[in-house]
């Protein structure tokens, strides 16, 4: 699913605004332990966060051993149980989180030369990215969805990511014409030095859906933010 990111740059990013809940340039962060590290990255730089998504097929075996046990959060089927509503494979078009007015477009992240998931174009502050080597939205499975919280300029498509909560909607259009809805598990924030890879990036029998930004507090010795915050969701 993902790969670890770089860092921001010299300059510290301005206040997002109201309701974010921080200043600063947010990057989409990551979780330290699996092969592939979802990391999500500010739009200042590139960030050294710590999170990685596990690759398909892949065990997860560098997870931390107390995070080896299904989550409440999670929300995986019993042994031997149907993995649920699915729906097949399709590329995302839009993401729809009406609580937060979100409405923006998607674009596909990949890992780049350095084992790190690229972010999102930080020169558009209205743009998400999925990780188009994983599953899609809707697609058995676990997605990855980045967004920034906010640039060195202004605030991003996820500054009020922070504001859902278990129950919260959001939708996802897609490129064969069907919405994947999905609906809030919780809503957790981790530190990016502790961050439980498996129980964020482990594939799931289920379609689901994780939302990741950056969160915590900004650390300008490492120009980096302390945390991730992570959208644990199903589909509905």
């Amino acid at each position: 699913m993902a790969v670890p990111p770089t860092s921001p740059t010299d300059d510290e990013p301005v206040s997002s605004g109201p309701g974010s809940p921080r200043s600063g340039a947010m990057m989409m962060c990551t979780a330290a332990g699996l092969l592939l590290a979802a990391s999500l990255i500010s739009g200042q730089g590139t960030s050294t966060d710590v999170s990685r998504p596990p690759d398909a097929g892949q065990a997860a075996a560098s997870a931390p051993a107390a995070e080896t046990s299904p989550q409440p959060d999670a929300a995986t089927p019993p042994a031997g149980q149907p993995a649920g509503k699915h729906l097949p494979r399709s590329t995302p078009v839009r993401l729809r989180i009406p609580k937060i007015w979100v409405d923006a477009p998607f674009t596909n992240l990949y890992i780049g030369p350095t084992g790190q998931l690229e972010p999102p174009p930080a020169a558009d502050t209205n743009l998400v990215g999925w990780h188009a080597k994983g599953a899609s939205p809707g697609e058995a499975g676990t997605a990855i969805i980045a967004g920034h919280v906010d640039t060195k300029t202004s605030a991003a498509v996820f500054a009020n990511l922070g504001e859902l909560q278990k129950g919260d909607d959001f939708h996802v259009l897609r490129a064969d014409g069907r919405t994947a809805d999905f609906r809030v598990d919780s809503v957790q924030t981790f530190d990016k030095e502790h961050f439980p890879s498996e129980r964020v990036y482990a594939d799931t029998p289920q379609a689901q859906v994780r939302l990741i930004t950056c969160a915590g507090d900004y650390d300008r010795s490492v120009r980096d933010y302390t945390d991730n915050l992570v959208v644990f969701a199903h589909l509905v």
